[in-house]
């Protein structure tokens, strides 16, 4: 009879409470379950799949270090669990709880009912600081608090018994249906990839983290880039909170980490520690330390609210944009072809990379729903399936506060040449990730279409053919997505579903300040950071 180890979304032997259970209870079985079905699903993609297998290879050789095997199956995961009762017997199974997408939660459900049918006990322990079946946030900070403080988990393994079937390949794909999509600038995955962007983050590249984040010439070196490693588990977030606080003590912080625990996560927080230090380190890591908590503080959303995969938050927006979609726009943002270089130049590096920095994942969502005046579910299952981090919990919770149907935040209408002119002065990652566009003058850069005939000839770009011209007057599609969207936020009952969405979505400390959003400044997260 094995104890049975479903690993998912944690693809790590450090820190694994599930793992280190059952192999406290008896022979262990460690089992990864490739699912054809999951892979099916709208907001799964090649990359995904590249990251997760590096992460598999990674996770069989750190088992095999403590003596266990890592074993393999493909198909549905209730019928891969009840061949195994069958032939081999399980006496438990052990696993992390998933905020996933709806598919998987439930799957979730199917194996939980399959399980008290067999009269197996079945184990889920909390993956971060997301509490399940919650039923006031009033506590949530201290719960999120206590889980982090906590001590990691330790292994201890006993003798195994000889496995009595092998243990199965790795697939090339999960299935034979999802397209290869693989930018040659993709993280690779694994312990070891975290471990070194950990260590080379807290050495030396995030020493100005907080004035380098939001700019994307500086923000894949100066942003920590764990946030797909979060994703898939390869390093655990309580361990990766402890490493932070101790860096924060060495770098003298010390006095203010019992008082920066207090601070309830919100929506409506400050993009960076509000304290001033001339320390670089103290702000950086302090700001990086606040977007751990965000990274739960999302993720409980939809932990609580499923249905915000698929509906608005807000239900009162329902009808907003739904029934306008226009898909040669869609086709063109998504694309990178919309004559706005700053936006093109985005989606370019993302179609590249597999990640961007969050202040541009904001401005891309914000674009495509105000300018373009796209519902937001399509444009946030294609980010998600660009997006190599992609994590459920923290994506549709943030593509709906971007796109304006929380009902608890003010509406963000990025103007994405001001965006251009701050982050990319002089059009260096505008000309990296638009070749077309290398001629032209700075004076010309962030706004092309301006040039005259003869202007483009010399740059040796043709507005209209070697580069679209702007597919709207971003300027006058922003005004009038500003009054549509005003008109709508005044209709009777908004503001009464409005307060009922922060009561069970929003901070309890702050909950009186965001009762008007309009005032507070809003975090940019996704995962990006």
């Amino acid at each position: 009879m094995w104890h049975v180890v479903w690993f998912k979304r944690d693809l790590r032997v450090e820190d694994h409470a599930p793992l280190a259970a059952a192999a406290a209870a008896g022979p262990a079985l460690p089992l990864y379950v490739v699912e054809p079905e999951l892979w099916a699903q709208p907001d799964a993609s090649g990359r995904h799949w590249a990251f997760v297998r590096e992460s598999l290879h990674d996770l069989r050789a750190g088992l095999a270090r403590v003596g266990l095997p890592l074993v393999v199956r493909s198909g549905d995961v209730v019928a891969v669990f009840e061949r195994l009762r069958r032939r081999h017997g399980i006496a438990s199974i052990h696993a992390h709880q998933e905020t996933g997408n709806d598919w998987t939660f439930r799957r979730d459900r199917r194996v939980l009912a399959w399980a008290r049918e067999q009269g197996i006990a079945v184990t889920e322990h909390p993956a971060f600081g997301v509490v399940r079946r919650m039923r006031s946030r009033a506590r949530w900070t201290a719960q999120w608090e206590q889980v982090m403080r906590a001590p990691i988990a330790s292994l201890r393994i006993a003798p195994q018994p000889a496995l009595p079937f092998d243990v199965g390949a790795i697939p090339d794909a999960p299935t034979a249906a999802l397209p290869a999509d693989d930018g040659p600038g993709r993280q690779r995955g694994g312990r070891a990839e975290a471990l070194a962007l950990l260590d080379s983050f807290l050495g030396e590249r995030g020493r100005h983290y907080t004035r380098e984040m939001s700019s994307p010439l500086s923000a894949a070196s100066a942003c920590s880039r764990l946030s797909p490693h979060l994703a898939y588990g390869t390093l655990g977030l309580r361990e990766l909170v402890q490493r932070v606080r101790r860096e924060r003590a060495r770098v003298g912080d010390l006095a203010s980490l019992d008082a920066f625990a207090q601070v309830e996560c919100s929506d409506a927080l400050p993009a960076q520690d509000p304290r001033r230090s001339t320390n670089p380190w103290k702000r950086s890591l302090a700001s990086f330390e606040s977007r751990l908590h965000w990274h739960c503080h999302f993720i409980q959303k939809l932990e609580s609210e499923p249905e915000i995969e698929f509906q608005n938050v807000h239900r009162g927006f329902d009808g907003l944009r739904e029934h306008d979609f226009d898909a040669s726009r869609f086709d063109a943002w998504r694309r990178g072809e919309t004559g706005w270089p700053f936006v093109d130049a985005c989606q370019r590096m993302l179609a590249a990379t597999g990640w961007i920095n969050f202040r541009m994942r904001a401005m891309l969502v914000a674009v495509a729903s105000y300018q373009l005046w796209l519902h937001w579910r399509e444009p946030a299952l294609f980010l998600a399936r660009q997006f190599t981090d992609y994590e459920p919990g923290i994506h549709f919770p943030q593509v709906q506060m971007q796109s304006g149907v929380t009902g608890i935040n003010i509406p963000r209408i990025y103007n994405p040449i001001k965006q251009s002119r701050d982050q990319d002065p002089h059009g260096r990652f505008i000309r990296r990730w638009l070749p077309q566009l290398r001629g032209v003058p700075d004076g010309f850069i962030h706004t092309p279409w301006l040039m005259d005939r003869k202007q483009q000839q010399a740059a040796g770009c043709r507005i209209g053919g070697g580069y679209p011209a702007p597919i709207v007057d971003h300027a006058q599609a922003a005004r009038e997505a500003r009054s549509r969207y005003l008109d709508w936020r005044r209709q009777p009952g908004m503001r009464e579903l409005a307060e009922s969405v922060l009561r069970k979505h929003g901070s309890r400390k702050r909950r009186l300040a965001t009762r008007s959003a309009a005032a507070a400044p809003q975090p940019d997260l996704f995962a990006g950071s």
